[in-house]
């Protein structure tokens, strides 16, 4: 564990967001690991929300039944949720935690005040593929948004190319079993999404090992401690927080950062699991990244 004195404490993060935002960013997701046990969660949502941005929350739900007043007060309308199995053995055996019931309550209940909630579904082959329509299934009667991701590659997490399930597959799985249309691209948006004919809810594919959407993408990371990523897979970081305890301007930081971006997938590997080797691959966990 990350001693607390290395981490962006409140009102780093404050400061430094605010920083991002003369510069022209308009929307802040705050994600994890899992932000909301940070025991001063509160205090920085609260922060945050003073800024002129879009706020946004990454979250397991496991706690987000003890944030409802506050979210709804921080002006928080949106809500990622990752949730990758809809079967709660198979949700303990994943998590070692016996919350599938607390986080699909949790979910339900920010429907019912009105959150958009996507469910994020990294999706494996012989992992929990076999609950692709399941998923999209619970969006005929509730109004989510269901994201199917595609397993990528990060230190820790037992990367192999046979486990990914691409956008292709997932989409020739989904048409064979539903009605279904697709749904126009948000601009710099990373999913390709779909609506089944007759369900309130939709889904969508994130497609990042077979078909990436670097062109356009405009996010940038600030890790726990500090430090400054240009795209998940970069193998660089900048530290910002020691820059900015020390005094100086990190604006010069930040634009050389965003100078540096890869044309695509941190320049570390080019579209296609079966051509990745993930044991080269420079990076972080995505948990340390915060993803």
């Amino acid at each position: 564990m990350t001693p607390s004195a290395r981490l962006l404490q409140p009102v780093e993060i404050e400061c430094i967001a605010r920083i991002f935002t003369s510069l022209g960013v308009n929307k802040i997701r705050l994600t994890g690991g899992e932000p909301l046990i940070r025991k001063d969660a509160a205090d920085i949502i609260g922060r945050l929300a003073q800024l002129p941005v879009v706020l946004t929350l990454t979250t397991n739900g496991t706690r987000l039944h003890q944030y409802t007043e506050l979210l709804s007060a921080c002006g928080i309308r949106s809500l990622n949720i990752s949730l990758d199995t809809l079967d709660p053995d198979r949700f303990l055996l994943m998590t070692r935690r016996n919350l599938f019931a607390q986080v699909k309550s949790n979910i339900d209940e920010m429907v019912a005040l009105g959150f958009e909630v996507k469910v994020n579904t990294v999706v494996m082959k012989g992992v929990n593929d076999d609950e692709l329509e399941a998923f999209i299934r619970w969006t005929r009667n509730l109004p989510i948004h269901v994201r199917f991701i595609e397993f990528m590659p990060f230190t820790g997490n037992r990367w192999q190319p046979e486990k990914v399930l691409g956008w292709q597959q997932i989409l020739e799985r989904a048409t064979s079993a539903f009605d279904i249309r697709p749904l126009g691209r948000d601009t710099h948006g990373t999913a390709k999404k779909y609506a089944v004919n007759g369900h309130l809810g939709t889904f969508a594919v994130i497609s990042t090992m077979t078909a990436p959407f670097c062109g356009d993408c405009n996010r940038l990371r600030l890790t726990a401690d500090g430090k400054m990523k240009n795209c998940l897979f970069s193998p660089s970081e900048t530290d910002l927080l020691t820059a900015y305890r020390n005094g100086e301007d990190i604006i010069p930081l930040i634009q050389a950062n965003v100078r540096d971006k890869r044309e695509s997938l941190g320049g570390q590997f080019t579209a296609g699991p079966q051509q990745v080797d993930a044991t080269q691959i420079e990076n972080r966990s995505m948990i340390s990244i915060g993803g």
